[in-house]
């Protein structure tokens, strides 16, 4: 099979020009913006082609025009193929552009890395004045508690740099993960323009245990009361979280599966993240019509949606409760109406202790559909 041939490598943030699979494409080149967005995980959001050529010297003349706001649909059908010298000479341009790059990448700092991202992430300096969200202040707070490599080149971290930093932090859990969600979004932007040589993020862990595991579930009285106004959006929301079990962050990025009827998500832990749990039989009309209605489980900040439940509670006549209490909810829900213990753990993202659990804990879905279902629901 004859290889595909190299071609030099984009300057940092300029867009990509991708050789698309399958054969007897008249436009195999697929060429595309400079990323804009990634998920929590740190994984890039896919972004539509400006358009598709047959040479890859005509994507990056596209790229430069698109850069420059000189691009418009369909002006690459204006391209003719360039000529052997214009190509040498893009390549000898571009290799040594991208030489001087990787010098001056390789000696910007953890911190400097950190002032990029932040304005690429929220459009606005560091330091500026106006009010911030939820999710600036808390990556604020995570970059505060990484005071150990503030000054240290980004590009020199390893694994065990980041895991130092996690294992020193003397905060609670949820700063803890904090950490980790900065690490995994600066590591995206850094790779995207060329600022790192590998993910280390992915590798680090928390080693300690979970100290927010604190609350108070809703009684079935509660619970009664909560379903009879299941009409009322941010109820239908608590009824979803109580009888699913996830963190109210994973909410945030939930994968589901209607047709085979299953969440996948979780952001927590290495036994938490991207679970896989059956949607128990009587949420499911609740979680179609939020979908249907809504586009997503949380389109508005967890913090607004604290706000509505709070309110909704108080009209209800029920005493305050956090997100928080919906996974104690399910918890309770599981034991009260013997939900196998490991079955149980699996479906929370607890990890096992038990070496044996460790390895071999891997069920079926029906397995998990069959455990959840034994939860009744009092209407």
């Amino acid at each position: 099979m004859p290889k595909h041939k190299k071609y030099p490598k984009l300057p940092n943030g300029y867009g990509s020009i991708k050789r698309l699979s399958g054969k007897n494409r008249t436009n195999p080149y697929g060429v595309y913006p400079p990323t804009k967005e990634f998920d929590l995980n740190g994984i890039p959001v896919p972004q539509k082609a400006i358009c598709y050529v047959d040479d890859w010297y005509k994507g990056f003349t596209v790229l430069t025009w698109y850069r420059n706001g000189e691009y418009y649909e369909g002006r690459e059908k204006e391209l003719s193929s360039d000529s052997d010298e214009l190509k040498r000479q893009i390549i000898g341009i571009l290799s040594k552009f991208n030489q001087g790059q990787r010098e001056a990448a390789d000696q910007k700092t953890f911190g400097e890395i950190y002032q990029e991202y932040y304005r690429w992430k929220f459009q606005k300096p560091h330091d500026h004045t106006e009010k911030k969200t939820s999710m600036e202040n808390s990556m604020r707070a995570a970059y505060k508690n990484c005071s150990a490599i503030h000054n240290i080149p980004f590009r020199s971290l390893t694994a065990n740099d980041l895991q130092e930093v996690v294992d020193n932090c003397p905060r609670k859990h949820s700063s803890l993960e904090l950490i980790l969600i900065l690490f995994h979004q600066m590591y995206a932007y850094a790779e995207a323009n060329d600022l790192a040589d590998k993910d280390y993020s992915k590798f680090v862990k928390i080693n300690r245990s979970d100290d927010d595991e604190h609350g108070e579930p809703f009684t079935e009285s509660d619970l009664e009361i909560l379903w009879k106004h299941q009409d009322n959006e941010t109820i239908e929301m608590l009824l979803i979280m109580c009888y699913s079990g996830f963190r109210i962050s994973a909410y945030q990025s939930m994968k589901t599966n209607l047709e085979e009827r299953y969440f996948q998500g979780g952001v927590k832990t290495a036994a938490g993240k991207d679970r896989i749990v059956p949607i128990h039989s009587a949420i499911i009309p609740l979680v179609q019509r939020r979908l249907d209605r809504r586009g997503s489980y949380l389109p508005d900040s967890v913090q607004a949606f604290r706000k509505s439940m709070y309110a909704s509670l108080s009209l209800l006549g029920l005493k305050k409760h956090t997100p928080h209490d919906c996974r104690h909810t399910f918890s309770m829900l599981c034991d009260k109406y013997g939900v196998m213990e490991n079955d149980k753990k699996t479906m929370l993202g607890h990890a096992f202790s038990d070496v044996t659990n460790k390895v071999y804990r891997h069920r079926e879905l029906e397995e998990l559909r069959n455990q959840i279902e034994k939860i009744k629901v009092c209407r």
